[in-house]
């Protein structure tokens, strides 16, 4: 209900508030649920249409299931950041629902570099499946678990944001009126084994293991994201989560794309 934009209210609705509150606990497994989306669109567009139009539907097939919850953070944050000249600045614009240039470009650089990625990695797996004779190298198998895997590993880095650090504004500043829960020790190692089964998928079922490089590099890119959160804003806001999973999961395309060119 609070990251995806289907109709799950109609089933169900939590009468308490704690359960918004702990909802970024159940982050990677909403990864599941939209890798999952990803994925089926890959490999249905492929039986009939050119690598490039299936890789255009698959992006655009988040952005319809999410609302664009993510590249909204992602321009808020950008914007924020780089427009900002101090911390409450910065909040102040990454509140602000206008985009502004920052916004913009990182948009336009982000959709454009997740684009050619997938591509590449595509194309670069299909190579690789050529060059082997076992029948489970299938290209579109290959980068259907790799969106996956990125989808889903990416968003559970992104959720320890809140566990790393505070919320940057008072709770009644937020968007939604209320602020996430640390999620406890053990529903912590639950999520992370959970974020990481699509790796034992990929190794179990299709035949490759992503390189170790591929599940370190985000685990950097977040660690580095959170000292500077901490240093520029002092904690982080929902835009940071969203902004975070957006850099976290390219980062991986772009080590796997590395690693198998």
């Amino acid at each position: 209900m609070t990251y995806t934009r289907l109709p799950l209210w109609r089933l169900y609705k939590p009468a308490k508030e704690e359960a918004y509150r702990r909802a970024v606990g159940y982050w990677p497994f909403v990864g599941w649920l939209t890798g999952g989306i990803m994925a089926l669109v890959l490999w249905l567009g492929l039986e009939g249409l050119s690598l490039g139009v299936a890789v255009v539907l698959v992006i655009l097939s988040r952005i319809l299931v999410t609302g664009a919850f993510h590249e909204d953070g992602l321009a808020d944050f950008t914007d924020g950041m780089g427009g900002g000249r101090g911390r409450e600045d910065s909040l102040r614009i990454m509140k602000d629902s206008h985009i502004g240039t920052y916004g913009v470009l990182a948009l336009i650089v982000y959709i454009l570099t997740l684009y050619l990625c997938l591509r590449e990695l595509t194309m670069a797996f299909g190579l690789r499946s050529l060059q082997s004779t076992s029948p489970c190298h299938n290209p579109i198998l290959m980068t259907a678990a790799a969106i996956l895997t990125c989808d889903v590993w990416g968003k559970c880095l992104a959720s320890l944001l809140p566990v790393a650090l505070p919320y940057a504004r008072r709770e009644e500043e937020a968007k939604l009126r209320l602020t996430y829960l640390r999620p406890k020790w053990g529903w912590q190692a639950v999520r992370i084994v959970g974020a990481l089964l699509p790796v034992g998928l990929l190794w179990w079922r299709i035949g490759i293991v992503p390189p170790i490089a591929v599940i370190c590099t985000p685990v950097v890119v977040v660690a580095l994201l959170s000292l500077w959160l901490r240093h520029r804003i002092g904690g982080y806001t929902g835009d940071c989560c969203g902004a975070s999973f957006l850099l976290s999961e390219l980062s991986m395309y772009l080590v796997w794309n590395i690693c198998v060119s």
